[in-house]
């Protein structure tokens, strides 16, 4: 068997830094890896860039992690901080707050989520922009029969659901029941952790990382015990006041919700049943 020299640390080649965030500056030229749509940035908003290419096409992309290529190399575009004589002020999302606002009447689609922590934590991150746009969110009490609440709901093009669950991996429970569903009218997106507290970044709450939680160990009280955050209740309370904005929260979780929100507020097309 021949010897393989690869230095000191093996493992160093694999390493990879995360992608820098850049500002979607007006004319700044990049690629969006998933279509390799190539343009010039001509304007953005909260949730999405629109890029133009030489032939004068735009398209629209949202804002994901590492979710495009500057001169070969992937980035991960931000909305452009634009600023007035008197700075804007943000919300919580990142979006532009609207001074005076009063929320619009409710749309008939609905944005549903698993339990009242979800909903807690979407309404203190987003509930401006909700507001505005006239969304409300719903607490859905487990996915397990999705496909009967969806049925039950009735959807239509401007009636419709979007749905965020946890554990949304491969192989999962969360997996098979979104699969099962097959509504145009309906999207299902989710994060990859077991519980929507580990969305929070730990070091928001000061800690090195989420404790590792027994199968056999409910896991919010599995996480309380190892933190001496005492019981469940009073542990959320601590996860929800380490959120200030979008900045505390894991890109999987701020991916998903905004685009639910942007699938929940897209504008019906005239002729659409």
């Amino acid at each position: 068997m021949r010897a393989h020299s690869y230095g000191r640390d093996v493992l160093s080649r694999s390493r990879k830094p995360a992608p820098a965030e850049v500002e979607a500056e007006p004319g700044l030229v990049v690629e969006e890896r998933g279509s390799g749509f190539c343009g010039a940035v001509v304007r953005d908003d909260r949730r999405a860039v629109t890029l133009e290419d030489r032939h004068g096409n735009q398209r629209v992309f949202p804002f994901l992690p590492a979710g495009f290529l500057l001169d070969g190399s992937p980035v991960t575009l931000v909305p452009h901080c634009r600023r007035s004589a008197a700075a804007e002020q943000r919300t919580a999302s990142g979006s532009v707050r609207v001074a005076g606002l009063r929320a619009r009447t409710a749309r008939d689609s609905r944005i549903w989520v698993e339990g009242k922590h979800d909903a807690e934590l979407v309404e203190r991150v987003w509930g401006h922009d909700l507001r505005v746009d006239g969304v409300v969110v719903e607490e859905l009490r487990g996915v397990d029969r999705l496909d009967e609440h969806v049925e039950a709901f009735g959807t239509a093009s401007n009636r419709r659901l979007g749905v965020l669950v946890d554990h949304l991996v491969e192989g999962s429970k969360e997996s098979r029941v979104a699969a099962a569903v097959r509504d145009p009218h309906v999207l299902v997106t989710g994060h990859p952790y077991v519980d929507i507290w580990q969305a929070v970044k730990p070091a928001s709450l000061g800690i090195p990382a989420w404790p590792e939680v027994p199968r056999s160990v409910p896991w919010k009280e599995g996480v309380c015990a190892a933190l001496g955050w005492g019981e469940p209740h009073e542990g959320w309370q601590r996860v929800l006041a380490a959120v200030g904005s979008f900045r505390d929260l894991e890109p999987d979780l701020i991916g998903a919700v905004e685009r639910l929100i942007d699938f929940v507020t897209e504008p019906v097309e005239t002729g659409s049943p």
